[in-house]
C-alpha cells in the first residue's frame, strides 16, 4: 500500500514545509492549571472559540490584546491571575505612555499563553496607582499571584522590559 508524502516524510523525521509552516504559525498557549504546552491555530482564535488544554481541560487563557483593568476589576483580573500580569499604568495625556504603548502591545501578543498583560488608567482609578504608591508614569509593573515583583519606570524599550519579564517567568 502507498504511503503519502507525509507519511513517508513522518517515518524519515521530517515534515513537509507546507506542514512545518502551519505549526509555526500555531500559538503556544501554556497552561495555567498543568503546565502542558499547547498549540493553539490563529484562525481558531479569530473564529472566537475557547481553546481548551489537551491535557487537563481547562481552559487556555488566549488574550493576545491588553487587558483594560479598573480600580473595581483589579482583583479579579490580576491578582487572581494564575499567569504573572504585566501591569501599564498610563494616562491619556502622556507622552512617554503613548509611546510605550505599542511595545506593550507587541508584549500582549508574543507572550499571549504565558504573561497576561493589562492596562491601568491612573486618572480613572487612582485607588490601586496610590496602593502601589506610583508616582510617575509610565510605570509597568511585573506581578505575580498579586505581589509586585519588578517595576519599571519610564519608557523602556522592548528587550528591557521582556528580560525583566523573563526572569519572573522562570
Amino acid at each position: 500500500m502507498p504511503k503519502s508524502g507525509q507519511q513517508k516524510a513522518r517515518r524519515i523525521g521530517r515534515l513537509p514545509r507546507k506542514v512545518k509552516r502551519k505549526m509555526s504559525e500555531a500559538k503556544l498557549i501554556r497552561c495555567p492549571n498543568c503546565g502542558a504546552n499547547n498549540r493553539v491555530p490563529p484562525e481558531k482564535l479569530k473564529q472566537g472559540l475557547q481553546p481548551v488544554c489537551g491535557r487537563c481541560k481547562t481552559a487556555l487563557l488566549a488574550d493576545d490584546k491588553p487587558v483594560a483593568v479598573t480600580d473595581a476589576t483589579f482583583l479579579a483580573e490580576v491578582e487572581r491571575s494564575p499567569l504573572p500580569v504585566l501591569l501599564d499604568l498610563w494616562a491619556p495625556w502622556c507622552g512617554p505612555c503613548r509611546m510605550v504603548a505599542p511595545v506593550v502591545e507587541e508584549l500582549a501578543k508574543d507572550l499571549a499563553g504565558r504573561v497576561r498583560v493589562a492596562k491601568l488608567n491612573v486618572d480613572e482609578n487612582p485607588a490601586t496607582a496610590s496602593r502601589f504608591h506610583v508616582q510617575s508614569i509610565p510605570t509597568l509593573l511585573v506581578l505575580k499571584g498579586g505581589k509586585e515583583m519588578e517595576r519599571i519606570v519610564g519608557a523602556q524599550p522592548k528587550a528591557e522590559i521582556a528580560q525583566r519579564l523573563e526572569r519572573v517567568m522562570r
